[in-house]
């Protein structure tokens, strides 16, 4: 159950964040309804901030609003995957070739990476999702463009919804694909920098699609 709210202040950001949580650390199944009447008793607050919250929501491409009904997870099918990585790997390439690199970025990247290994290690996978996430936010924002980590964020929130369902994947690869990405950047190489990124998005992707299509295969076959 999604934790009660106490707190009285922007019920609709704290409303907003406590469901995208609940629905990013995988409680939901796409079966699932959400709800105004039901979330509003969860959280103890209005249907109001509720309504605002989910709106947000699926602005952000995580739920889909029928109306009547309630809301539902999004559904995406293997070509939205596809295009979803597809984009996100010529932003994610070109924040590279955009990047400032300081000492400050490097000693950033590098303590991202140790947390990645400490999250692998727990098995904690909210957290080493978010590490994941966290690390390629970094870079974006050492862009300085604010469009950019704007739409990066979206992606990631959306990609976040079947990449929680998929954790096993790809999660033990990210160390060793963030370290190269890293490494690069310290030794002030863009043009690696750039092929390691192209090369671990690449692979999450043939991975997942790969994943995707399979299971497809089976639920037509059974």
């Amino acid at each position: 159950m999604i934790q009660r709210l106490l707190t009285p202040q922007n019920l609709t950001a704290l409303a907003y964040e406590s469901i995208k949580r609940h629905i990013l650390e995988g409680n939901l199944s796409h079966d699932a309804r959400l709800t105004e009447e039901t979330l509003s008793q969860q959280l103890g607050i209005s249907k109001s901030p509720i309504r605002e919250a989910l709106n947000g929501l699926q602005n952000e491409g995580l739920i889909r609003i029928e109306p009547r009904r309630g809301a539902y997870l999004r559904r995406f099918s293997i070509k939205e995957v596809e295009d979803l990585y597809n984009l996100r790997e010529a932003l994610e390439v070109y924040a590279v070739s955009a990047v400032q690199i300081t000492p400050e970025l490097i000693q950033e990247l590098q303590r991202s990476v140790e947390r990645t290994i400490r999250h692998l290690k727990s098995d904690d996978k909210v957290r080493h999702i978010e590490e994941d996430t966290r690390f390629h936010g970094v870079i974006a924002k050492a862009t300085h463009n604010d469009e950019l980590c704007r739409i990066l964020e979206n992606i990631q929130n959306q990609i976040w919804l079947f990449r929680c369902q998929t954790y096993e994947l790809s999660s033990s690869s990210a160390p060793e694909a963030h370290r190269a990405i890293l490494e690069a950047f310290a030794n002030g190489d863009i043009q690696e920098a750039q092929l390691a990124m192209r090369q671990h998005i690449g692979h999450v992707r043939t991975r997942l699609i790969d994943f995707l299509n399979a299971s497809a295969y089976r639920a037509v076959d059974l």
